[in-house]
């Protein structure tokens, strides 16, 4: 399940951009709307986590798949929006999985 590059990066994208979407919608909310700031804090713990390793991930994918630098940076910049890292990997990222029989 995780043993390529190609997998680890499509997995810890699912799990970054979910839990970016839980902090948003859920957790913030809850911060500021009813003043409960420890589920901010665990989640924004973990999101930050996960950010780094999808970093690491996005690094080791764009190396052994030998992604050109803008659609590496694309993937970056996907992760900083609201549902990015989903449609990432929908429109770019499964395509290069298809091409490398990865699917």
């Amino acid at each position: 399940m995780l043993k390529t590059p190609y997998s680890r990066f499509k997995w810890v994208a699912f799990f970054e951009g979910t839990s970016f979407l839980i902090l948003l919608f859920i957790c913030m909310p809850l911060k500021y709307g009813f003043d409960m700031p420890y589920p901010n804090k665990v989640f924004g713990m973990l999101h930050g986590l996960l950010t780094v390793l999808y970093l690491f991930t996005l690094i080791e994918f764009s190396v052994n798949f030998k992604v050109h630098w803008t659609k590496s940076l694309l993937f970056l910049i996907a992760s900083l929006i609201p549902f990015g890292t989903f449609y990432a990997e929908k429109k770019w990222l499964r395509p290069i999985g298809i091409q490398y029989g990865e699917l």
